[in-house]
């Protein structure tokens, strides 16, 4: 256990950002840093690079567009074209029609503040995915990405640890298990330390550079 334990803070020294702080969200409970978990969602649930989702989720967001109000308000060019100078371009209008239409969805349904929805769910996790996936473009991955990000700031839903968290863990050799893996680190920590295993998991990080890091120790 010492030995996993070593390789958690070392894999969190390395790779200590959640994608959510990586696209530059201040993820906090309330409605404008949720709403914007989502969008970040929506990107990252196509068959795109993770780095590709979050510089065009930043380009949304230096756009204004941080809120539903806001995304909807927008014209479907002017998120063509921010969606575009983060080279999202192969799914750039179908996402484009996505975002409005989610938009939309999050004021009709949702009033724009998503912690509704976590109130409706109360803490049960397959009713969140379920309520997640109304949202066009997520689908069940794409629920766990938002779930494994919003750990951060919804407690109830810790330790969250989706299959690409545990075949990080797998190639570190570290609990294949959301408890085991959760021993390992601070509750405050899991989030990071879940994102930073997704790194793992899709070749962003070297399990082997980090089994390197704790030999050098």
């Amino acid at each position: 256990m010492a030995d996993a334990r070593r390789t958690a803070r070392a894999l969190l020294d390395r790779q200590g950002r959640t994608y959510a702080e990586e696209a530059g969200i201040r993820l906090a409970d309330r409605p404008g840093p949720l709403y914007q978990l989502l969008v970040l969602t929506t990107l990252l649930s196509t068959r795109i690079r993770a780095s590709v989702a979050v510089a065009a989720a930043r380009e949304l967001f230096t756009a204004g567009y941080r809120t539903p109000q806001a995304m909807e308000a927008s014209g479907w060019q002017d998120r063509v074209d921010a969606l575009g100078r983060g080279h999202y371009r192969r799914y750039d209008e179908r996402t484009a029609t996505m975002l409005g239409t989610g938009a939309r969805l999050c004021l009709d349904r949702w009033h724009g503040d998503l912690r509704r929805l976590h109130r409706e769910a109360g803490g049960n996790r397959p009713a969140l995915r379920r309520l997640l996936t109304e949202f066009p473009g997520i689908g069940p991955t794409g629920a766990d990405i938002f779930l494994r990000e919003a750990q951060q700031v919804w407690p109830d839903v810790r330790p969250y640890a989706d299959r690409r968290t545990l075949a990080g863990a797998k190639r570190l050799g570290l609990p294949v298990n959301p408890d085991g893996l959760a021993g390992l680190v601070g509750g405050g920590d899991f989030g990071r330390f879940a994102s930073a295993l997704v790194r793992v998991a899709l070749g962003e990080e070297s399990a082997g550079e980090v089994t390197r890091t704790v030999a050098a120790r």
